[in-house]
């Protein structure tokens, strides 16, 4: 008899590990928007324009999701007279957590938030040769969806906080350069 509780069992999960990954969603994303500078790195640069594309997985009927995303963002100097910008490349992995729903609703809330690293270079005829520095960093914030389908177009804000590993000489404290995207853009597979 135990022989046969355990074959069975063994059975069910078998059939429950066959059918998850069609239960699964795998989305891409596209967007793009505004980046606003934060703290201290905002006396330094000025707003800027980024694209994202990133790439989720939902499992069906659950709350938390991942998400892998890249941005490249585009910063203006603030210096007078300074004919550069800045620019960030950025990856990082992240948790998303859906909002429940009704089955007929096309508006989903979400937050995600994550980790990642960002390469900070500053380019331009003043700055020729500059040198690129990458650092550890962390991003939370909110968003929603609205389904057509299998397309659906969003709106997200995250902050992030870069650490940059050096010390303010002024303030003795870490320099962390903090911006918020505000990314509008269009999901699409793996429904609404």
């Amino acid at each position: 008899m135990p022989g046969l509780r355990i074959g069975v069992l063994g059975a069910v999960l078998f059939a429950m590990a066959g059918t998850a990954p069609a239960a699964a969603q795998v989305r891409f994303s596209l967007g793009g928007g505004a980046t606003l500078p934060a703290g201290t790195f905002d006396d330094v640069a000025g707003t800027g324009w980024h694209g994202m594309a990133a790439i989720g997985f939902q499992p069906a009927d659950f709350p938390v999701g991942f998400q892998v995303d890249g941005m490249y963002h585009r910063f203006g100097f603030e210096a007078e007279a300074v004919d550069a910008d800045w620019q960030m490349i950025q990856g990082t992995a992240n948790i998303v957590f859906a909002f429940n729903r009704s089955e007929e609703s096309k508006f989903h809330l979400y937050l995600i938030g994550g980790v990642g690293g960002y390469n900070v270079k500053a380019v331009g005829d003043d700055v020729e040769g500059s040198d690129s520095d990458t650092n550890f960093g962390v991003n939370a914030g909110a968003g929603f969806d609205f389904g057509l389908g299998n397309l659906a177009a969003f709106v997200e804000g995250r902050y992030h906080a870069v650490f940059s590993g050096t010390v303010d000489p002024e303030t003795l404290d870490d320099a962390t350069a903090s911006f918020v995207p505000i990314t509008i853009g269009i999901r699409f597979g793996g429904g609404s």
